[in-house]
């Protein structure tokens, strides 16, 4: 009889963990090591086709994303960098049409 080594979900499911990156934006600074960002939130995604669905995944309410950076290692995190819609919108606003 076969048996199955290990939890599934952990094949299926990312560790995702959600940062503000704004500050980078307002005070025009580069980005700075992901650990050194104010976390938002952290969830679990599907891992399938991850890399595709971010950019419209709605992961916090009033935010933009703007990166990702794939773990490290097998099973790390992942961090997302999420940017207020708010700045975003008066940054591009600013904007002289060209």
């Amino acid at each position: 009889m076969g048996e199955i080594a290990g939890n599934l979900w952990e094949y299926n499911l990312c560790r995702v963990v959600i940062i503000d990156v704004s500050d980078d934006y307002r005070l025009m600074q580069p980005p700075m090591p992901s650990d050194f960002y104010p976390v938002l939130r952290e969830i679990w995604l599907p891992r399938h086709h991850l890399v595709q669905k971010l950019p419209d995944e709605p992961l916090v309410n009033g935010y933009l994303y703007d990166w990702h950076e794939n773990p490290s290692g097998e099973g790390g995190m992942w961090y997302v960098g999420v940017v207020q819609a708010e700045l975003a919108e008066r940054l591009l606003s600013e904007i002289p049409d060209v």
